[in-house]
C-alpha cells in the first residue's frame, strides 16, 4: 500500500522509516514546488504530482501550514487524513479557539483582534500579562509577542500597526502562572477507536521544546482522565483520523489547552523508543484502516532535541539506551537538527545516563537538562 504525504521534511521521513516494515511505501510532496520526492533521500521521482495523488491509498501531512490550493486538491481526491477541516483548524488560531470554545474545552482566556481598535481592550480584559500570537504561521516562538506589563504595550503597539489584522488576525491570551505543559498525543482510526500514548512532559526555552520526558511524572488519576476526556472531545468533534497532539498547561488539578496539532508531533517523538508502537507507525495504521497499534510503555523516556547544533560526539551512542535520531539538514540558527532519546527503568536511572549524555554534547545548546537532570535525581 502507499500513503502520500504533504511535506518533505524530517517528519515525513521519520513516517517513512516506520512504514517500511509494515510493507508500506511513503512518497513526499514537497510543497514548495509540489514535485514528488523519496522523504530520506529528497529524489526526484519522474511522476508529478496528479500521479501521485491517483496512486495514494491514503494522503496525509507532516505539517498544519499546507498552501490552501495544494490542500484543496488533495481533499478532492477523497483520501486526505485527517480531514480539511482539521488541518485548517491546527493551522489558524481562530479556527483553535472556536473548535475549543463550541467543544466546551478549557482554554486560555483570550481575545481574538481583527482590528487596531481592539487593542485597547487587551489591559482591561486580560491583564497586563499577555501573549499576542499570530493567528496563522506561528510556531517554535515564532509569531508571538509577549507582553509583560502595560509599558510594553506601546513598543508592541508600532509592531501591530505594521500588520494587516483583518487579513490575519492576532489572538491575545492571558498569561498563565501553570506549573508545567504536558502534552497527549493518540490516534483515532476510522471506526472512532482511540489509543492514547502515556502523557509527556515538555521543557521549553524560547519557544522551542528541548526535552520531554515520558510518562511524565506526579500525573494523578483525575488528571489522566482529564486528558483523555479532552483530547477524545477534541478528536470526535473533527471526527479526526490519524495521530493528533493536545498540548496542555497544568494548573494543579486542571488542564488548559495550549494548541493542537493535526500531525505527528516533537513531544511524542519519545515514542520511536520507549512505546510498543511509535507515533508514526500509528499514523500510518490509522490512515490506511489498519488495526491501531498497542501504546505499552515499558520504561521511562527522555527526548533531547539537538537544535541549531552539529557539534556534539556521536560516542553518546555508546550509553546504553541512548538513541539518536538524525534528520540530516543543512545547520541553521534554532533549526531541530535531530533528536536523542534516552531510555531506562526509572527516573533515577534517566537522570544518571542524561549526566553521562551531557558530557558528550555542547551544554550552551542543551540549557534545560541540567535543571531537569537534577529534579529527576530527587524523585523517589
Amino acid at each position: 500500500m502507499k500513503v502520500l504525504v504533504l511535506g518533505s521534511g524530517q517528519l515525513a521521513q521519520m513516517m517513512y522509516l516506520a512504514a517500511a516494515p509494515l510493507g508500506v511505501e511513503v512518497k513526499a510532496v514537497d510543497v514548495t514546488d509540489n514535485s514528488i520526492v523519496n522523504p530520506i533521500d529528497k529524489q526526484l521521482y519522474d511522476h508529478d504530482l496528479a500521479i501521485a495523488i491517483d496512486d495514494a491509498d491514503a494522503i496525509t501531512v507532516e505539517f498544519e501550514h499546507i498552501p490552501e490550493p495544494l490542500l484543496d486538491l488533495v481533499h478532492q481526491s477523497g483520501k486526505l487524513y485527517p480531514n480539511i477541516q482539521a488541518i485548517l483548524t491546527g493551522a489558524d488560531r481562530v479556527r483553535e479557539k472556536q473548535l475549543l470554545d463550541a467543544k466546551g474545552v478549557a482554554n486560555c482566556q483570550h481575545i481574538v483582534i481583527r482590528e487596531h481598535a481592539q487593542i485597547a481592550e487587551v489591559i482591561p480584559t486580560l491583564g497586563e500579562r499577555v501573549i499576542f500570537k499570530s493567528s496563522r504561521d506561528g510556531y517554535d516562538g515564532y509569531g508571538q509577542w509577549r507582553m509583560s506589563s502595560a509599558s510594553d504595550l506601546e513598543e508592541l503597539e508600532v509592531i501591530f500597526a505594521g500588520l494587516d489584522l483583518a487579513k490575519l488576525p492576532l489572538i491575545a491570551e492571558k498569561m498563565v502562572a501553570f506549573d508545567r505543559e504536558i502534552s497527549v498525543i493518540g490516534a483515532r482510526d476510522k471506526n472512532g477507536h482511540v489509543r492514547l500514548f502515556d502523557i509527556a512532559e515538555n521543557l521549553h526555552y524560547q519557544g522551542q521544546l528541548h526535552v520531554s520526558i515520558a510518562p511524565a511524572t506526579d500525573v494523578s488519576e483525575l488528571i489522566k482522565q482529564k486528558a483523555e476526556d479532552i483530547f477524545t472531545s477534541i478528536a470526535e468533534g473533527l471526527e479526526y483520523v490519524g495521530v493528533l497532539a493536545v498540548e496542555l498547561f497544568q494548573t494543579g488539578e486542571e488542564l488548559l489547552v495550549n494548541e493542537i496539532a493535526p500531525r505527528v508531533h516533537n513531544s511524542g517523538h519519545w515514542t520511536q523508543d520507549g512505546a510498543e508502537t511509535c507515533q508514526f507507525e500509528q499514523h500510518i495504521r490509522a490512515v490506511l484502516d489498519f488495526p491501531l497499534g498497542s501504546t505499552t510503555t515499558y520504561s521511562v523516556t527522555a527526548m533531547v532535541n539537538i537544535i541549531g547544533c552539529t557539534s556534539f560526539s556521536r560516542d553518546l551512542i555508546a550509553i546504553e539506551g541512548c538513541n539518536l535520531h538524525w534528520y540530516g539538514k543543512t545547520l541553521r540558527d534554532k533549526r531541530k537538527m535531530g533528536h536523542i532519546n534516552v531510555v531506562a527503568d526509572s527516573y533515577q536511572a534517566l537522570a544518571s545516563k542524561l549526566d553521562t549524555l551531557m558530557a558528550c554534547l555542547p551544554s550552551e545548546y542543551f540549557p534545560m537538562l541540567p535543571g531537569e537532570i537534577k529534579r529527576l535525581k530527587a524523585i523517589v
